[in-house]
């Protein structure tokens, strides 16, 4: 039977009725421990508590993935699982540690399932350290027959749905070894459906708290607003000996996404120095970790996500891995005067020219329903607080390979 739509009480607490109001917005951690006490959000073996992020939760994969012929999306006529087993090539057991090949595509059930209020729904994205490994995953819904079609998207959780969710990961760079409860997927919740902040409301942000730094400053700098904060490479860096790029190299080993810092960089990626034209060639097929030449700050009251600065071009893909806690590059006050964002880059069917400051990105802030009990940082196990040009953590840079 396929998952539905709610058509519950609104009431978030079973046998009782909130009296102050719910604002709209994206749903504050203290929300989201309350949509796990009453049972909106459902998992075996019991959520724990690191699972939730200031704005979002990690979801963490079940004990089977299969390997399918191709990737899908879920529509009315078919069910996700049986599509699964229409186009499932194999069945592997994720309750030890299991190698995924490069390229292949898999289906995994998370051990999360949703039993949502009728006016949240959730917004799915990879987390940093699965876009910085290039490993590409969607969250699927179960569709089915009583489901609306307009429901039928890659990363997208409807008002009201109640069912399963699945993750499809594609590692498009390295063979990979993970097994269950590896989280891939983070997933925010949205109450309502309001738009991201316009101009005018950023520039009250910029001026009230910071948006933007540059290097060598700590006093915040004019953001370039239009439609959204727009983002710029760093091909400059600190100097003429200065790493601004890695490019990953072919047939590498696995990568375990169990052992941070177990994996010598310099078998897995070539650094890039700063050039002297301040340009990058990006070769067609193959991935590159970049920075912003902005250090961004979200503050508590907001989240933000990346999005291309021009998807009509489809030259080439930035940073599929974006979305920004509250607290990033903020921390609780202002302490921390930005931070930069990393960008996962890829080139498609042609070389492409990257020239120093090219604005390649556009940050969308979002406003929060509330400000969360806990912000990004050290203090909850962040990885990426103060990065600079930074690889996903399983890797270790050694001084003589920088």
């Amino acid at each position: 039977m396929g998952a539905t739509k709610s058509s519950a009480s609104p009431e978030l607490f079973p046998g009782g009725v909130r009296t102050d109001p719910r604002k709209t917005g994206i749903l504050p951690s203290q929300e989201v421990h309350e949509l796990i006490r009453n049972r909106k959000i459902i998992a075996i073996p019991e959520i724990e508590a690191s699972q939730v992020q200031p704005a979002s939760i990690d979801l963490r994969l079940g004990e089977v993935a299969y390997r399918v012929q191709a990737s899908f999306l879920p529509s009315r006529e078919a069910t996700t699982k049986s599509k699964i087993e229409a186009l499932k090539l194999a069945e592997i057991d994720l309750r030890r540690p299991t190698l995924l090949e490069r390229g292949a595509v898999f289906v995994i059930p998370v051990r999360e399932s949703m039993a949502l209020p009728y006016d949240i729904s959730g917004a799915a994205n990879p987390k940093s350290t699965t876009g910085r490994l290039d490993i590409f995953t969607r969250l699927v819904t179960e569709g089915g027959i009583d489901s609306d079609p307009e429901d039928h998207q890659f990363e997208h959780v409807p008002k009201g749905y109640k069912g399963p969710l699945y993750v499809e990961v594609v590692s498009r760079t390295f063979p990979i070894i993970l097994s269950a409860d590896a989280k891939l997927t983070q997933l925010r919740f949205v109450r309502g459906k309001p738009p991201a902040a316009h101009d005018n409301a950023l520039e009250r942000a910029e001026h009230t708290d910071g948006l933007v730094y540059y290097a060598g400053a700590d006093e915040p700098a004019k953001a370039m607003l239009n439609q959204g904060l727009r983002m710029s490479i760093d091909l400059q860096g600190s100097g003429p000996s200065s790493v601004v790029a890695y490019k990953a190299k072919r047939n590498c080993p696995a990568v375990d996404l169990s052992k941070a810092g177990a994996h010598d960089a310099s078998l897995f990626w070539d650094a890039i120095t700063a050039p002297a034209s301040k340009r990058l060639v990006l070769d067609p097929g193959d991935f590159y970790i970049l920075a912003s030449r902005e250090r961004i700050s979200v503050p508590s009251n907001w989240a933000a996500e990346m999005t291309q600065f021009d998807p009509s071009s489809g030259e080439f893909s930035a940073h599929y891995a974006g979305f920004f806690d509250p607290g990033f590059g903020y921390g609780t006050a202002g302490e921390i005067k930005g931070t930069k964002a990393v960008l996962e880059v890829r080139a498609h069917e042609v070389p492409i020219l990257l020239e120093d400051a090219q604005v390649v990105g556009r940050l969308l802030y979002h406003k929060m329903a509330a400000i969360p009990d806990k912000l990004y940082g050290q203090a909850i196990g962040s990885s990426y607080q103060q990065q600079g040009l930074a690889l996903s953590k399983q890797f270790r840079v050694n001084a003589g390979s920088r």
